[in-house]
């Protein structure tokens, strides 16, 4: 008899010591609540409670990243998308991580994804696309503001994906092809604009030094020879028929008029 009350005891003092020290990791913190009332945030290490007594809640201090669900938001532009995000956050009081809201995990998780919707509801899909940094921002800013009370602090917040619809994804494909080709155009009216200059100078340039035309016309005669053709033209300067033009001209100039034939008005 005595033997089995003194193992009961042992077995009761054994329950009694584990439910009063407990051991907490570096990330963790115990929130103590005596008769229901919080006292204290203790960890980490070893803690002693009041068994029966003080109940505690542990909380984690390490950052949470947690999926935002993809959510269908209408842009200010009324084209309808899917969007799904990030979220990074941790608990800097663990006190009123655990007594001002029930469940911070869910309630961080409801309010991001209301306030997804709300944000880029506001936004135009040409923002939407290019300007993710500023909507990433304006995400941490306002949840941060929600869940700053309960002691939790939203670090970044970032936009993963978004679903297009097919005709939206053609839309912006046919947009996107006519940038492009605008920009061929321009890049090549540009490089025509600088060729006419350069041009214009080497005419000027030319037109100053007359045996430059010469080196010129000899350049292109050892250009045209390394290629293999059939045909060979000879580019001849007309400088070299001024002669021969002029004295045609004095010819025609003083010849007497051809003669008018009978019955025939002049």
């Amino acid at each position: 008899m005595f033997s089995y009350t003194a193992l009961a005891l042992v077995v009761i003092g054994i329950l009694i010591l584990s439910s009063a020290v407990k051991v907490l990791r570096e990330y963790e913190r115990a929130v103590i609540f005596r008769l229901g009332r919080s006292i204290a945030m203790k960890g980490p290490g070893l803690i002693l409670l009041i068994p029966i007594v003080d109940k505690f809640v542990r909380i984690s201090l390490r950052t949470v990243a947690m999926d935002v669900p993809p959510q269908d938001v209408i842009t200010r532009d009324n084209v309808s998308v899917k969007v799904n995000a990030v979220i990074y956050f941790r608990v800097l009081d663990p006190t009123r991580a655990v007594v001002e809201v029930e469940n911070y995990l869910y309630a961080t998780s409801q309010i991001s994804q209301t306030t997804l919707r709300s944000v880029l509801g506001e936004s135009d899909l040409d923002e939407l696309l290019s300007n993710r940094d500023k909507i990433n921002k304006e995400l941490q800013r306002v949840i941060d503001g929600h869940t700053e009370p309960w002691g939790v602090k939203v670090s970044t917040v970032e936009v993963k994906n978004v679903d297009l619809p097919q005709e939206m994804q053609r839309a912006i494909a046919r947009q996107a092809e006519a940038e492009r080709e605008r920009r061929a155009k321009v890049i090549n009216a540009e490089g025509e604009l600088q060729a006419s200059h350069k041009l214009a100078e080497a005419a000027a340039m030319i037109g100053t030094q007359p045996l430059a035309i010469q080196l010129r016309y000899l350049q292109t005669l050892s250009e045209i020879a390394t290629e293999n053709n059939s045909t060979t033209l000879f580019p001849i300067p007309i400088d070299l028929f001024e002669p021969l033009i002029r004295m045609r001209d004095r010819l025609v100039g003083g010849a007497p008029p051809p003669p008018t034939l009978p019955g025939r008005t002049p």
